[in-house]
């Protein structure tokens, strides 16, 4: 691969190949007396702490002496001929050669009449090796729709009107607040039938997306990564372009009308972002310059065997200024309300996914990756800081220590970490046929073993529903009636559960088959009254949960946590109960893993009077059966579990109960 990356360079540039009508006239000669760029910039930019590059490096709109026209500038530190090529000088490589700027590395130059729309890249001439090759810009706003690969010149102006969100934004993304999280693909959420199946543009997925969520309760989007990428299939996870979302469905203002309608409907945006590994495609990052610019030159160390891309060269101090500007530039620029981390354990671990003699040791004879652990807490660092309202989420697969913690603690200074294992174990037990779940009872258990270890968000995520591992309703066991009981029971004991709660697309409404990223979820399902009843329960647990401050205060405290039984592995019954931070309200939480329903189960709880009774996943207008305990239950004095008083309560088959004291509190 890596010699790959070397080869078939000297081609072409698609953008000049034959028989491409070029109408537009050739622009002035560059002019090399205008920069953007200040010693400081320069200073900052090699030393790995500018983190503002955006507005900086790229292509930006200029008026220079009354004349209109585009500054262009680019990191290419070991090229020998720098020139930008595009519509206005016919692609013509010889036609405006950039400077370099001292010994920064950066090419720069201001070209007259380039205006917003024109496309363009850089022709780079390598001092090694005779290497050229046409790249598009690292730092562009806006990309052809793939497979075409040229920038394209573009500015970032659009009249926001969520000043309500950002303004309350830091209530709404505290690790006190509730967080249930819709992650969705673009491409796939919903398409127009009518029109070949094609995907829904930024604006429309803004009309329809924003007013779903809504109904459906959740209080934050996170969406599959944005970033311009070549491949469709990657799903976003082969960033090309780090400061661009796709084009594929619109133009950036396009992009920020849909986070725009979010937040005016009250809903947080959440974006993957990739700093773990970026593609070999010839017009991207990789050999940029003739030589390994942005990723390790050692495959040891720049190659990642899973994937086949390029891993980056985080110890270099251009990269990290490169990489922390673009996590800022969408808080920034696009108004994101947090960054999703994707792949962190492979950047953590230098023999990850490799075999013995395959990977490089640290300095001190580890398997620690010391430069992308000081880039981990360089980059949390400096979001919190600009930004302290947002969140940064660690996807982060093994048990690295205090990934949620702050960095003056010796943590990594995320905000969140998914809880893998607890998705592994619970899907895993859920997927038992129930006469074997008592056997298993401490995969569920388990998790409060390290529950409050980290600042947790429980996922069931993409990555669960394809490949497979069928959907979420095809895993559970039994008979329809059965699947619908065990993915309701599910969902309510996750919502029970302490941490934050993600749930990908299709999921709420039961999807039988697994995700296919080409097509648009069946909606025709909520047709079906199983289904229907299935989005109504993730309805109400999204409004109980966002109700009651005893199931979100205190998510990431272990004071809001409480066994009433952990130990009915006989029954496969679960309970427990959750405080908010005042003492004003408990929440009790009873699962039955079973399809037997259960008469007089006492549960001790540690208030008298009435229990309401607030949800019961087994009601009728769910598809349930409809046990339960006709609204609530008072308490009685007799001891049980520790507690002076307890409940005798009807469980219902394949469900779970929320009961709430005080009774009035609630929805």
């Amino acid at each position: 691969m890596w010699r790959a990356a070397r080869e078939g360079r000297q081609r072409v540039s698609e953008e000049r190949a034959p028989g491409r009508r070029v109408a537009e006239p050739v622009a002035a000669p560059v002019r090399h007396d205008v920069t953007r760029l200040t010693a400081d910039d320069l200073f900052l930019f090699n030393e790995g702490s500018h983190f503002r590059l955006y507005e900086k490096l790229g292509a930006h709109r200029m008026r220079v002496d009354g004349e209109e026209g585009t500054y262009f500038a680019v990191w290419a530190p070991n090229a020998e001929q720098v020139s930008v090529i595009g519509d206005f000088n016919r692609w013509d490589p010889a036609r405006h050669l950039l400077r370099p700027r001292e010994r920064s590395g950066i090419w720069e130059g201001f070209v007259p009449g380039v205006e917003r729309g024109q496309r363009y890249k850089y022709h780079i001439v390598s001092r090694y090796r005779g290497y050229r090759v046409d790249k598009a810009d690292p730092f562009g706003l806006y990309h052809e729709v793939p497979p075409r690969t040229a920038s394209i010149v573009w500015d970032l102006d659009y009249p926001w009107g969520d000043g309500a969100w950002m303004a309350e934004r830091r209530q709404r993304n505290a690790l006190g607040a509730p967080l249930a999280i819709y992650e969705v693909h673009l491409g796939s959420w919903r398409r127009v039938p009518e029109e070949g199946g094609r995907w829904l543009t930024y604006r429309e997925l803004g009309a329809h997306l924003a007013e779903y969520v809504r109904r459906l309760g959740c209080t934050h989007v996170e969406f599959l990564p944005v970033m311009e990428h070549p491949f469709y299939g990657s799903w976003g996870y082969q960033t090309t372009g780090y400061f661009a979302p796709t084009s594929r469905y619109g133009t950036p203002q396009d992009f920020m009308a849909l986070v725009d309608e979010l937040h005016r409907h009250g809903i947080g945006v959440i974006l993957d972002w990739v700093p773990s590994h970026f593609p070999t495609d010839a017009h991207g990052l990789a050999y940029f310059d003739g030589t390994h610019l942005y990723e390790h030159a050692d495959p040891r160390k720049g190659f990642h065997p899973d994937w086949h891309s390029a891993i980056f060269n985080y110890g270099r101090n251009e990269v990290r200024s490169f990489l922390i500007s673009s996590a800022l530039f969408w808080l920034d620029r696009y108004h994101a309300d947090g960054l999703r981390v994707d792949a962190v354990a492979s950047m953590l671990y230098l023999d990850y996914s490799r075999r013995p003699g395959e990977w490089v040791p640290n300095v001190f004879g580890g398997r620690e990756n010391l430069e992308a652990i000081d880039f981990l807490r360089r980059l949390n660092e400096e979001v919190y800081q600009a930004f302290p309202d947002v969140q940064t989420i660690a996807e982060e697969s093994t048990a690295w220590p205090m990934v949620s913690r702050p960095t003056y603690l010796g943590g990594l200074g995320f905000g969140l970490k998914w809880d893998m294992g607890w998705m592994h174990d619970t899907l895993q037990y859920m997927a038992r046929d129930p006469i074997h779940r008592k056997y298993h009872h401490t995969e569920l258990t388990f998790r409060m073993l390290y529950a409050f270890n980290e600042n947790f968000v429980l996922p069931l995520s993409h990555d669960e529903v394809v490949h497979g591992k069928r959907s979420l309703l095809e895993r559970m066991p039994g008979d329809e009636w059965q699947q619908f009981a065990n993915l309701r029971l599910l969902f309510g004991y996750m919502y029970g559960q302490p941490g934050k709660k993600l749930l990908f697309m299709g999921g709420e409404f039961g999807q039988r088959r697994e995700w296919d990223h080409t097509a648009s979820l069946d909606w025709h399902l909520l047709g079906l009254p199983r289904h229907a009843g299935l989005a109504r329960w993730v309805a109400d647990l999204n409004a109980l949960y966002r109700a009651l401050p005893a199931l979100h205060e205190r998510d990431c405290d272990p004071e809001g946590f409480r066994w009433i039984d952990a130990s009915d592995a006989d029954q496969s019954v679960l309970s427990f109960l959750r405080f908010d931070r005042r003492g004003e309200t408990v929440a009790a939480v009873v699962c039955n893993f079973t399809p037997v329903p259960r008469y007089g189960y006492r549960v001790g709880v540690p208030r008298a009077g009435r229990w309401r009774e607030a949800l019961n996943s087994d009601a009728a207008l769910y598809g349930g059966s409809n046990v339960g305990n006709l609204g609530g239950v008072e308490a009685q004095p007799v001891p049980a579990h520790g507690h002076p008083q307890s409940l005798s309560l009807t469980l219902p088959p394949l469900g779970v109960l929320f009961l709430v004291h005080p009774p009035q509190t609630g929805r």
